[in-house]
């Protein structure tokens, strides 16, 4: 296969409906994912006893979207659960909510 093969018009691309999430500068760290991160916060903040110490960050690691939960120290084990059950299903539901947001998001809980 020669180099001509392997060159691509711009025009060539067609428009696939999805947001790239890049803002007007072309920027992407401006990544927002407010379903998923509103729908964490929520499941996260039912869980545990104190409420208001949660803490969800939106972090951007090598073109990927991880959201950060920061809970009280004691909060902890109840946001993993047995055998990490609660923190799986926490997982599965956010991530169901980051497709709504165009986006593939992982869920990290932080000590």
């Amino acid at each position: 296969m020669s180099d001509a093969d392997l060159r691509v018009e711009d025009d060539e691309f067609e428009d696939d409906g999805y947001d790239d999430n890049f803002d007007e500068d072309g920027d992407i760290n401006t990544i927002e994912v407010p379903t998923a991160r509103n729908v964490l916060e929520y499941l996260v903040k039912s869980v545990v006893e104190n409420p208001d110490e949660v803490e969800v960050e939106v972090v951007e690691r090598q073109g990927s979207v991880a959201l950060e939960v920061t809970v009280a120290e004691g909060d902890m084990g109840r946001v993993i659960g047995r055998r990490g059950r609660v923190a799986n299903s926490i997982r599965t539901i956010v991530r169901a909510a980051a497709s709504r947001d165009g986006s593939f998001v992982d869920v990290e809980f932080v000590d």
